[in-house]
Formats: structure tokens, sequence, C-alpha cells
């Protein structure tokens, strides 16, 4: 069955990249909404919407399982999605959070006990001004880690630096943001980059950051949890491989900026 990887632009491609190599043989379809990117300035309802629009578009293509391989929309957008509008007998939409909280509180998901000291102590999340707004990662931290200070810094001019390809201005907007958090959280333990885009300027922020500092990116922990949730949930899996890229911007001008992303221009397809 093919599954579905959504994202507001571009960046949800270095999930991909994770998926597909961790995924060999599974079917995907990747759905970039670059007519409207970027979501991380607008407001909750329209991210909502927006996010809505896309999943359904995926679910037209027969993907019975999406990936919000956006931050924004997994932090504003799913939890109500998930209650509110889908059905989930016909199909499943995941985020991309759960996986890096998981991996900081070393705890399941499912785990319903009330929160406990994991040893997690001081976390820095460098993500968009929307999912900063939203207050979903710390909440979900929270309910599972005990006497955890989240320092969020909202990254602005970060996404469109890279969706423009700009990788030198993108790194100087990075190391930015990195010097304004550790202004206000000068040794963090941890370092989430919260947002998609960011592995494509990880170095700038390993180098501005403390080297005590763990760096957390999420695109191979997101493969890896989806191969564990594949085994739960079988008929979800399968295929011969094939990816195809739909967009809603123009597919020649989206492909070529996709090399950014993967290093050769992308195939893309209208939406």
């Amino acid at each position: 069955m093919k599954i579905g990887v959504f994202d507001s632009g571009l960046g949800g491609l270095t999930v991909l990249t994770a998926l597909t190599r961790a995924l060999p043989s599974q079917d995907f379809v990747y759905l970039g909404d670059n007519a409207n990117a970027p979501y991380g300035w607008k407001a909750p309802t329209e991210i909502y919407e927006l996010t809505i629009a896309g999943v359904e578009r995926l679910f037209r293509e027969d993907c019975g399982l999406v990936i919000l391989a956006c931050n924004t929309a997994s932090a504003v957008a799913l939890h109500d999605l998930q209650v509110n509008w889908l059905n989930p007998a016909a199909h499943r939409v995941l985020g991309v959070f759960v996986p890096v909280i998981e991996h900081l509180t070393r705890r399941d998901w499912g785990d319903n006990t009330p929160p406990t000291h994991t040893g997690l102590r001081d976390v820095a999340l460098f993500a968009t001004p929307a999912t900063v707004r939203s207050g979903a990662f710390p909440r979900e931290l929270h309910f599972r880690a005990r006497d955890v200070t989240v320092a969020p810094q909202a990254c602005t001019g970060l996404v469109e630096a890279i969706e423009a390809g700009d990788l030198d201005r993108a790194a100087e907007v990075a190391r930015d943001h990195v010097a304004a958090l550790l202004a206000r959280l000068p040794a963090p333990q941890s370092a989430v980059l919260g947002c998609t885009h960011y592995p494509l300027v990880e170095a700038a922020f390993r180098a501005a950051l403390p080297s005590a500092t763990t760096l957390v990116s999420q695109p191979e922990l997101i493969a890896a949890s989806l191969g564990d949730y594949l085994k739960r949930h079988p008929r979800f899996a399968g295929g011969t491989g094939a990816v195809r890229y739909l967009t809603t911007g123009d597919p020649a001008i989206v492909g070529t900026r996709a090399a950014v992303f993967t290093g050769a221009p992308v195939a893309f397809e209208a939406a």
C-alpha cells in the first residue's frame, strides 16, 4: 500500500529520503503544498484547513497512511484532525513529534502513566513561529517527563532561506537563532531541530551549539518509528519501492528547487 508524505513545502524531502532508505520496498507519494508555503506564519485555522486538504489529496492517491512530515502541521492540526475528522478504520495520519518525544523521554507514546524523572533536563527547541506558538512540543514532553525546561526559539527566516536554496544565508540565520537561544539557556542538554527543513543546515546548528549538547534531528527517528509501526500494522506495508512527487505549485520550479534537498532535480507532478 502507498504511504503519503505531506509537507508545506520541500522540507519533508529530508524525511522521505530517510524513509526510502529504511524501507526500500515501500511505495510512497510525496505532496508538497508549495503554493501555500511556508506555514510557519499562518493562523491555526488556515494551517488546519490546508493540512486537511493535503491529506485528502493523498487519500485520493490510495494512501491508507499519511505522515505529516511538517512540524507545523503536526503541532497545530494533527490532534484535531485525528479526533474530529479522521476515520481511523479507513485511514491513519501520523505526525513527526512522537518519535522525537519517545526518543528524548525513553517512553513509548502509549505509556499513559504519570510523568517521571527521565534524566532529561534542559531542551532547546528550534522551530517555526507557528510550532512554537502552538505549545504542542513542551506540552507533550511534560506529559511524560518531570522537571524539564523547554526553551523554544522561533527561527524566523530560516525556512524561507532554505526553500530559496540559499544555504549560506540559511546557515547564518541558524547561527543567529542559536545565539539568541543560548542567551536564555546557555547549556542545553539536548537541542531539537523541530522543522524538517533544518537538517539541511544541521552542521551550522551543531557548530554553534555547545559540544556537550546532544543534537536531535528528525528524519532517521521518523524512519525507524515508521518501520516499527508497519510491523504492528502490516496492512499499510508493501509495494515495489515506487515514489511519486506531487506539488500544488509549479512542478518545474519545485522540481528544480528540490535539488537543494535531494542533490538532483526531481520530477514533480501537478497535484
